[in-house]
């Protein structure tokens, strides 16, 4: 009750980033396609008096696709967001939103030219005060509605193609729920069909990227609605961790004392009410989850199948995903082999890097072992521990991203599932962001990890380290190399012995005027090895 209490007094009522912008979700802007918001600061759609940005076409990419998803024209998702919109803000500098009324990650200031760079901690180092006020946020998150934004409750053709609106309010919390499940739902193909072979979050080179902004999104909202600017999201280290060292009623909620599914009712989570979770129920009516509450959070975490998960992810596992040098191979989906994003998913075996769909590792493992609301994809994100363990697996994907320095190229431009190619639009963002904007450092996104920041000697041999990994990768070329080189090396040395020998043997008294000394000399060095 003291944490739930601290949540209320901290209401605090600012804009929300997140998808539909109230704004713009009404028959006029559906009809027209425009979602540009007069920004408040000057009352000019997109701020552009203040030269903050402008309505712009969206510039949809033309790169081919994968052929996961055979069909088109079937899904309001795909060419994102063009089904709804085909104008939006475009911001300058270091401006950003659906109205170009905030600043860039990693920026603040009136004009958005303040750099900053926020950390965030292991949930075990954070003080009792720290925490408490963390779990008073989630709490707030969870009672106090999105001011900014709504979620559909129809497809654009329920809607009968933006002439009737379906849209409806939504709490902060559940907002991101919400998109988690609308970015990774099948698609309705009508009557019965669905198609289940679809996901813009997860199964595909944009996993990593696109998580990395739904915590962004979601560390700023929590940001907004406290007026704490400096608030960062904690992160659980799961690696070599015996059981869910966070399911307690001082974290995260302990276990229930007769119900083994149940949370505790000491923590304040066992009244949280849980949204889109039954997506057969949705497939089946042809309806999208319109966030109607279905149930109290499920947990039961280590009861899971074993044969799939026998136990959480290990260091050895971690480390030799971090070793893996391509960030991702054909076909860029669940079956990709020495991937290292399908390895850190959890779809490839974390000892060989080979797709093994019948078991469960590294990030797909802390679902399944959580054995309930998190062990679900679209309504996983129900459960707090959700942001403690992304925010973990962000930071071993900061780790790969730091060791091996890719350059952008590396990411996939093209043939990757829909939703997924480098210059596709995220699902469901509004504002706009490209996966490809996401595949860089932390640093330049304005977060930073407590166990990263290591001190100079670290940094320099996390310098080196990219470098002796490619030398290691060619050491059998550079050993066959050098024998090749001692052979030839060897030749002309003979050659030039050679050279000498009848150099010596050939006077100035035989041939005095046929050839000159340096000439003779330049006939027996015909190579410039």
């Amino acid at each position: 009750m003291l944490l739930f209490a601290m949540g209320f007094l901290l209401v605090i009522f600012q804009p929300s980033t997140g998808q539909f912008p109230k704004v713009c979700a009404n028959t006029q802007n559906l009809l027209r396609k425009e979602c540009c918001p007069p920004w408040d600061g000057d009352g000019s759609p997109c701020g552009e008096l203040s030269n903050r940005g402008s309505c712009q076409n969206i510039l949809l990419s033309q790169a081919p696709l994968g052929p996961q998803f055979p069909f088109s024209g079937v899904d309001d998702r795909e060419d994102w967001p063009s089904v709804f919109y085909n104008r939006t803000c475009k911001c300058e500098g270091n401006f950003m939103g659906f109205n170009c009324g905030e600043c860039k990650f990693g920026f603040s200031g009136l004009n958005c030219t303040e750099r900053r760079l926020r950390t965030r901690r292991n949930i075990f180092q954070l003080t009792t005060a720290e925490k408490n006020k963390f779990l008073a946020y989630l709490n707030l998150a969870k009672n106090i509605p999105s001011q900014d934004y709504v979620i559909a409750t129809g497809t654009y053709t329920q809607m009968k193609n933006g002439s009737n609106p379906m849209f409806r309010n939504i709490n902060v919390y559940d907002l991101f729920v919400w998109m988690h499940y609308y970015a990774s739902r099948d698609t309705l193909l009508g009557g019965s069909n669905v198609w289940r072979d679809i996901d813009f979050a997860h199964e595909a080179p944009g996993f990593l990227p696109w998580h990395r902004v739904f915590l962004l999104m979601w560390e700023r909202e929590i940001q907004k609605i406290t007026g704490d600017e400096n608030f960062t999201i904690p992160y659980w280290d799961w690696r070599d961790a015996e059981d869910c060292v966070v399911c307690t009623d001082e974290y995260m909620g302990g276990r229930h004392p007769t119900n083994p599914n149940l949370l505790s009712p000491a923590s304040f989570f066992s009244s949280w009410q849980v949204i889109c979770t039954r997506s057969e129920e949705y497939n089946s009516q042809q309806t999208l989850c319109n966030a109607t509450s279905e149930g109290p959070i499920l947990r039961n975490p280590g009861n899971n199948d074993k044969s799939r998960t026998p136990r959480l992810p290990s260091s050895a596992e971690v480390e030799f995903c971090l070793s893996l040098t391509q960030y991702e191979s054909e076909p860029m989906d669940k079956m990709a082999n020495y991937s290292f994003r399908n390895t850190l998913e959890g779809f490839a075996d974390p000892r060989t890097a080979i797709s093994n769909i019948s078991q469960s590792g590294l990030h797909n493992a802390l679902h399944i072992y959580m054995n309930g609301s998190m062990s679900q994809v679209q309504g996983s994100a129900n459960d707090p521990v959700f942001v403690l363990h992304h925010a973990f697996v962000d930071s071993i994907f900061e780790r790969w991203l730091r060791r091996h320095r890719p350059m952008l190229e590396v990411y996939p431009a093209a043939n990757a599932p829909i939703g997924h190619n480098r210059e596709n639009y995220m699902v469901p963002f509004i504002p706009l962001y490209r996966n490809g904007e996401f595949f860089k450092s932390s640093r330049e996104l304005g977060y930073d990890y407590e166990y990263l920041q290591e001190p100079a000697l670290g940094s320099f041999q996390e310098f080196l380290i990219p470098y002796l990994e490619q030398a290691r990768q060619i050491w059998t070329w550079l050993v066959g190399a050098a024998v090749i080189g001692a052979i030839i090396t060897a030749l002309l040395t003979g050659l030039i012995l050679v050279c000498r020998k009848k150099r010596q043997r050939t006077s100035s008294e035989i041939q005095p005027l046929l050839i000159e000394r340096e000439d003779y000399n330049n006939m027996c060095y015909q190579s410039n090895f």
